[in-house]
């Protein structure tokens, strides 16, 4: 997503569920807090990836397999039309164990076709909206049904900045600097953390978190990249994209 909005994108961030009941790696704390956290993180993620805006549907957490779908489907149907997003990244419905990801995808995949559709939901043409089809659908696919690879490496470092403030989705924002203080109480030091903590928990996410877009990278010879199974809409498409990227 760094990759391109530097490329001249303009990125918007949907969040489903308000992630009440937190992440087995988060911080500690009551529901309520995680609402509360998640919420504000998520906006400092937004910041930090350079979008325009953020949308929080604020389902909850772990029980979007009994949201009625078509009602997910509408509002998902209504922002695509409304941002006209050509692109999208989420999760991929086929290879998710968890109900909040793959009721996510299935919606998503239905919404990209039925935005671009005159008779489903017409009342948003009253309201000056207009039919609007998604051109490209990154998914995140953890089995080999990656059919796309990228390289990230120019934009790691963004990468680096939305793992710092995302910590309620694992605390590895702050794990670097953790480290280097429980090593200086043995009077112990790891010189690739740094001398402050900023350097540390930037060092640590490097090192662990983004360890497997490293052996991603080093597989097909860059850095860093990432996997994604990918749907395009064809060569016409492709470049009618092209043609509106290079007007910019």
């Amino acid at each position: 997503m760094a990759k391109l909005i530097q490329e001249g994108y303009t990125g918007f961030l949907i969040r489903a569920t308000n992630d009440d009941m937190g992440d087995d790696l988060g911080e500690p704390g009551t529901i309520g807090e995680n609402v509360l956290r998640n919420e504000r993180e998520n906006a400092e993620v937004g910041r930090a990836l350079g979008l325009k805006g953020t949308f929080d549907l604020n389902n909850s957490n772990h029980g979007m397999s009994g949201v009625q779908q078509l009602e997910l489907q509408l509002r998902l149907i209504f922002l695509i039309r409304l941002l006209k997003i050509d692109t999208v990244f989420c999760p991929w419905a086929h290879d998710e164990e968890n109900p909040d990801h793959y009721v996510l995808g299935h919606c998503v995949e239905a919404a990209c076709w039925m935005a671009g559709r005159v008779h489903d939901h017409p009342e948003h043409f009253a309201a000056g909206l207009k039919t609007h089809t998604v051109r490209e659908k990154y998914y995140y696919a953890r089995r080999p049904e990656i059919t796309r690879v990228v390289d990230i490496s120019g934009t790691v470092d963004k990468k680096v900045d939305f793992n710092r403030v995302n910590r309620a989705k694992g605390p590895a924002g702050v794990h670097g600097s953790h480290l280097k203080a429980e090593l200086a109480r043995r009077n112990l030091s790891l010189p690739w953390l740094g001398n402050d903590d900023e350097t540390a928990d930037r060092a640590y996410i490097k090192e662990f978190v983004l360890q497997r877009d490293r052996d991603l990278g080093r597989k097909y010879g860059v850095e860093y990249a990432e996997g994604f199974h990918y749907i395009g809409c064809g060569l016409r498409a492709w470049m009618s994209t092209s043609r509106k990227t290079l007007s910019r």
